[in-house]
């Protein structure tokens, strides 16, 4: 298999191959190496590349069977493998004794993973430039972001080194770069997937797993494969579609109300772009038979400021209770050098917040999600652009100072759209519709009820059929094309 072949497939596509004994699941694998090896000096996107891959389920029937993948270098635990989250102080830690539940879910549809993805310290930032392993740069610009936090898997599967990565998001970090990317991006439902047993919840229900990937039908297909709450969960996962969420994409379905908004913040200013995706899916689903109108959210406007307000608050709170874990278990906190000021600024911040203002942060968060649960009265999904713009330059979100509010400003004045889900819970998806003047790709997002994963998913593929998503720069020079 050359890299053109290997580069025109999803991961569905390179599991079929295999398994109609096209193509072996090692040839596959050599493509895949081949194409890191080319692509990787240039994006920064994997920081740790395994000699050999994760042992994997090697029944054809897999779904997956044979097909590369990539974990995000924080969450998906994988035996034998520590977790840095990009922290020299992490880094400290040992290896882990087990593999997360959904890493295991992950090997039992047959993925080979083979290693691990960069990321901003600790997952804080919308882009992702560590200090430990250095800039992600966008395949489709490399002078521009690759979005964060789940920036180095986006990267990998824009560039082509796999079809689909693990990534995670707690205010928009799988949606953020796949919009950054060009790529699917979707956060599920709260409680669909899995976070154990090394978590039992993160960010008090902020956070959701997920891939980025190159199809809807690899995302729905790994949305089958993981769906499903582990043991002790504090929350239940949403009861699926019958059949599943692949097999309800190839499903007619009744045409659906779409709500247009794009309200916002005053200190936050919508690029051209941002409105013209926005304008373009909404012609397009319209084309499409769906019923389209502008909407206003059910919320007052002093509203909009909630979930900077809430992510604050987690993040802070538990960069305090991650420093004293580790503390304890190290023996000592972090060096000079081993932790971004900002880090080290949000885990005091943290500190200094009395139990009142955590858990008024708490409450002002459920109420937000109940206000916003009432726009399902009137529509079946919500459409907004992905981000402010297109992916910026490198160096757009410094993380060398110890002002937290004007940093978690920064990244939520760029992905205004995308926290909100994170606080409701309900499931959000980003999809991409054109391409700015300088040929960055730019999304739309579509949100729906807690549940309606499969409203989405199907949605996102009905763009996807009606205007084939491009491919980057990178991925087309290496596929010779």
């Amino acid at each position: 298999m050359n890299r053109a072949d290997y580069l025109r497939h999803d991961g569905l596509g390179l599991a079929d191959l295999i398994r109609r004994r096209e193509v072996s699941a090692d040839e596959v694998l050599a493509a895949a190496r081949d194409v890191i090896a080319a692509a990787n000096p240039e994006t920064n996107a994997i920081v740790d590349l395994f000699l050999t891959p994760a042992d994997a389920n090697a029944d054809p029937a897999a779904p997956f069977h044979g097909v590369p993948f990539l974990l995000k270098d924080i969450g998906g635990a994988l035996q034998g493998v520590r977790t840095t989250g990009a922290c020299r102080y992490l880094a400290e830690l040992p290896a882990v004794d087990i593999d997360d539940t959904l890493t295991t879910r992950f090997k039992k549809g047959g993925l080979r993973i083979l290693g691990k993805t960069n990321l901003p310290e600790l997952g804080f930032n919308v882009t992702t430039e560590p200090d430990m392993f250095g800039p992600s740069r966008n395949p489709w610009h490399l002078a521009h972001s690759t979005g964060g936090s789940s920036g180095g898997s986006a990267a990998a599967v824009a560039a082509g080194m796999v079809p689909l990565a693990h990534a995670t998001d707690g205010a928009g970090s799988i949606r953020i770069p796949a919009a950054a990317c060009g790529l699917v991006g979707l956060k599920p439902s709260r409680g669909s997937l899995p976070q154990g047993p090394a978590h039992a919840d993160i960010y008090a229900g902020l956070v959701s797993e997920g891939v980025v990937s190159r199809s809807v039908r690899d995302t729905a297909a790994v949305l089958d494969l993981v769906y499903g709450s582990d043991a002790g969960a504090p929350y239940g996962a949403p009861t699926p579609p019958a059949g599943g969420f692949l097999t309800a994409l190839a499903q007619r379905r009744p045409r659906l109300r779409i709500g247009v908004n794009h309200q916002h913040l005053d200190d936050v200013e919508l690029a051209p772009e941002a409105l013209a995706a926005l304008e373009t899916a909404a012609n397009l689903l319209k084309d499409l038979g769906h019923h389209v109108a502008p909407i206003a959210l059910p919320i007052a406007e002093h509203d909009l400021a909630v979930p900077r307000q809430v992510y604050r608050a987690q993040v802070c709170a538990q960069a305090a209770a991650d420093a004293a874990e580790l503390r304890a278990i190290l023996g000592r906190g972090p060096r000079d050098d081993e932790m971004e000021r900002i880090n080290l600024a949000a885990a005091e911040a943290g500190r200094q917040m009395g139990a009142a203002e955590y858990v008024a942060s708490i409450r002002a968060g459920q109420n937000f999600a109940r206000n916003m649960a009432l726009l399902w009265d009137d529509v079946d999904v919500l459409l907004t652009p992905s981000l402010a713009g297109p992916a910026p330059t490198l160096g757009t979100f410094p993380t060398d100072h110890d002002d937290v509010d004007l940093h978690v400003a920064r990244m939520l004045r760029f992905s205004p759209f995308t926290a909100t889900y994170n606080v409701t819970g309900e499931p959000a998806i980003t999809v991409p519709i054109l391409q700015s003047s300088e040929g960055l790709p730019v999304g739309i997002q579509l949100c729906g009820a807690l549940g309606r994963d499969d409203f989405l998913l199907a949605l996102a593929a009905e763009i996807e059929a009606a205007c084939a998503f491009a491919q980057s720069p990178l991925l087309r020079r290496l596929a010779g094309t």
